[in-house]
């Protein structure tokens, strides 16, 4: 693959900022990309979660963005809040070339005074969801008539989700002259339908379209038992990290429930949780807090968190398009991953687009160590103070090894938001650091700190 030097008219600070991130080549798609962006043209362009399509997209639109216009010019449309937030922080780290350059989100669960507040004191590029960004049309806090370039990604799942019309609307709102880029994991009609409305002669790029088959071992079982099956199938591959999809809100409560109860580091993630709730459970499950993660297909998409070993289906998706994007959440970048499937007798006949191609795994041949448990040694710890108290991750570790007198090896990931900063911290510390906080500043300033359950 090519080096990002590659790239027209590259700025060397940008090339630096890629670099310590260890972006050391192009995936495929970016290397098809992001010149032909950077030029100007539309693109509709087919590639699977995990390819490095946000960079394939973000690079370009932050290097065309104009400094000295404070309006958005670029607008990135998602499905979800947690895609939305994902490409959001992948953006900023690498837009932190460009001084002053503003990322704003824009999606529910957040109050839209808040965001009209931020909207009104400008912003260079916008990353939304369909809803939020409707509704603030709807309100007048927000023009689109400086829009240079709008992204549409993982257009499909948006148009399964009913956005075909609020798509159209919104683009309505821009300039016609604007370049169009989507990005969509499969071609179904209605994604061709949207492009034959929104794009002008696309540049039509296909790129790691099928799922390797060596990178994801897929394996089904049938069972008149699913959640007897799951503990045999946990005791048998002992993940470090599990991430397990149901289709409804009220199964994964109940999942959750059933698992915590035997023992195991577990957090549920779907759509009755507030936005707060929703970023605390992916960063719990991202830092090894919690080893299990259940999921509506909420986090199917947009869940980019490098490490997930195993993906169990406790129920079946619903088509072949779902279930590519929830083991996609497996086998990242270069890495392998198993994905599992459970379904009952009754269901064979609805799960012949996994069955015709997945192994058929047998429960005899599983070696279930009956005292396995999925527990964490890490809990986390939430400060409240992040970026906008200029709280860095190194002022966090600085105070909790020099002031508190932790040893490095007991602090685990530092997630940093806007308004808090979450640390994994070993079992053992966490209640010394907790009670030390309540009297040691950081940065000179007392912080109110707490346990996350």
């Amino acid at each position: 693959m090519a080096s990002f030097e590659t790239i027209t008219n590259i700025p060397k600070a940008l090339l630096d900022i890629i670099d310590a991130f260890n972006f050391s080549k192009m995936t495929e798609i970016q290397e098809k990309a992001i010149n032909p962006i950077l030029e100007g043209k539309d693109i509709l362009a087919q590639s699977k979660t995990g390819s490095g399509k946000t960079l394939a997209f973000g690079i370009p639109c932050i290097m065309r963005t104009d400094m000295n216009k404070n309006k958005p010019q670029t607008i990135i449309i998602t499905p979800t809040r947690e895609l939305a937030e994902q490409i959001t922080v992948e953006l900023r780290k690498v837009a932190a070339y460009k001084a002053n350059l503003k990322i704003l989100t824009l999606y529910g669960g957040v109050p839209l005074r808040a965001q009209a507040e931020s909207l009104a004191k400008g912003a260079h590029m916008l990353i939304g969801t369909p809803g939020r960004i409707q509704d603030h049309l709807a309100k007048e806090t927000l023009t689109l008539d400086s829009i240079r370039t709008l992204v549409l990604d993982e257009a499909d799942r948006m148009l399964d989700m009913g956005f075909y019309d609020e798509i159209v609307k919104i683009s309505s709102n821009m300039p016609k002259s604007r370049q169009t880029l989507l990005f969509s994991a499969t071609f179904p009609r209605k994604i061709e339908k949207l492009a034959a409305t929104l794009l002008k002669q696309p540049l039509v790029l296909k790129v790691d379209t099928i799922q390797e088959a060596t990178k994801i071992d897929e394996v089904v079982y049938e069972t008149s038992d699913k959640f007897k099956t799951l503990i045999a199938l946990i005791q048998s591959y002992k993940p470090e990290s599990l991430l397990i999809f149901c289709n409804t809100k009220a199964e994964v409560i109940s999942l959750a429930d059933r698992l915590h109860r035997r023992g195991h580091s577990v957090i549920d993630l779907h759509g009755d949780l507030d936005q707060r709730e929703r970023n605390e459970a992916v960063i719990v499950f991202s830092n090894g807090s919690k080893r299990i993660l259940v999921a509506t297909d909420v986090a199917s998409r947009g869940l980019d968190i490098k490490g997930i070993e195993l993906v169990i289906n406790y129920d079946l998706p619903i088509d072949k398009e779902i279930y590519t994007h929830r083991i996609g959440r497996t086998g990242r970048a270069d890495a392998t991953g198993v994905a599992l499937s459970l379904y009952s007798p009754n269901d064979s006949g609805k799960c012949t687009y996994i069955t015709s191609h997945a192994r058929k795994g047998q429960m005899k041949d599983l070696r279930a160590d009956a005292t396995f448990k999925m527990i964490s040694s890490y809990d986390t710890l939430c400060i409240n103070g992040g970026k906008k108290t200029k709280l860095r991750a190194g002022d966090i570790l600085g105070t909790l090894c020099k002031e508190i007198g932790i040893d490095n090896k007991m602090v685990g990931k530092i997630n940093i938001t806007e308004t808090k900063s979450y640390v994994a911290l070993h079992h053992t510390v966490i209640e010394k650091v907790f009670k030390a906080l309540k009297s040691v500043k950081i940065k000179k300033k007392k912080y109110v700190a707490w346990i996350l359950d």
